[in-house]
């Protein structure tokens, strides 16, 4: 069997293009998220203004990456469930024996996540923790035995500006809130204790700040005139793909670990396109 990535978050956005930018390298393919089928609504869920579900699903994606000719398994997972955590990374391994690459790319969007703090109740932030420390904790705890015994695997957490700088404008003036920047800023924290403990066993692990992305969600939150604005600070969801695959492809990658690797201007400096 070739190498296996686990992609979370893989209905729409970063985890979809980096669905696709993995299958076209030959990866087996497992792919987690909470929507399996177009057009599922779900508690705690950015939607567009008119209160319908954003477009795209995991079995989309996986029909997509199947047109590359490698295997595709979904799996539906709940963030804010630790049972479908766990039950989603032993699916995978009982599937199929292996992970060569986790990317901890799914996130808790709902509405509240950027409240301003006197606005902020502790419910949001219970499900921060849950979806943003909790979760992916015990995905990554519960697949790094058969990570170790097969001599080592990849992991690249997705973070956000959020979690390593204050807010430039206020919570409701376009900066981001407290819940948000704590989640992104425990996230930030992963990579760098995993590598220093276990590194010398084969586990790489990087951080990756993919920047201003132009995906459905960020569509559905700032509309078209916002999107215009962006225009010449924001990058397609391929591009991120496109790092995080050279990162798990490249030995000379391991130089970055320790630190946080913005992705826009680390494609232009390592010359990463779009595609192959």
């Amino acid at each position: 069997m070739g190498q296996v990535a686990f992609i979370t978050g893989a209905s729409r956005g970063i985890g979809r293009a980096t669905a696709i930018a993995f299958a076209r390298a030959g990866y087996n393919l497992a792919l987690s998220a909470r929507t399996l089928e177009e057009g599922e609504t779900h508690t705690h869920a950015v939607r567009h203004a008119d209160g319908t579900a954003l477009s795209g699903s995991l079995n989309a994606t996986a029909a997509e990456a199947r047109e590359y000719g490698v295997e595709v398994k979904v799996f539906r997972m709940d963030l804010l469930d630790s049972a479908s955590v766990i039950a989603a990374a032993d699916q995978v391994v009982a599937h199929f024996g292996r992970v060569d690459v986790l990317i901890n790319n799914a996130v808790y969007q709902g509405a509240d996540l950027n409240l301003p703090f006197m606005s902020l109740e502790a419910e949001t932030l219970e499900r921060v923790a849950q979806g943003y420390i909790l979760s992916p904790f015990l995905l990554t705890r519960r697949l790094m035995p058969q990570m170790l015994e097969q001599g080592g695997a990849t992991i690249i957490n997705m973070t956000s500006g959020a979690g390593e700088s204050d807010p430039p404008v206020p919570a409701g003036k376009g900066g981001w809130g407290y819940a948000y920047g704590a989640g992104k800023a425990a996230v930030s924290r992963l990579s760098g204790v995993l590598c220093r403990e276990l590194g010398d066993q084969g586990i790489r692990a990087f951080t990756v700040n993919p920047g201003v992305v132009t995906t459905e969600t960020l569509k559905a939150t700032i509309g078209d005139k916002g999107l215009i604005a962006l225009r010449n600070g924001s990058a397609p969801p391929e591009l991120p793909a496109a790092v995080l695959l050279w990162l798990a492809q490249h030995g000379e990658a391991d130089q970055y670990q320790y630190q946080t690797l913005q992705a826009q201007p680390f494609a232009r400096e390592q010359g990463i396109s779009l595609t192959p």
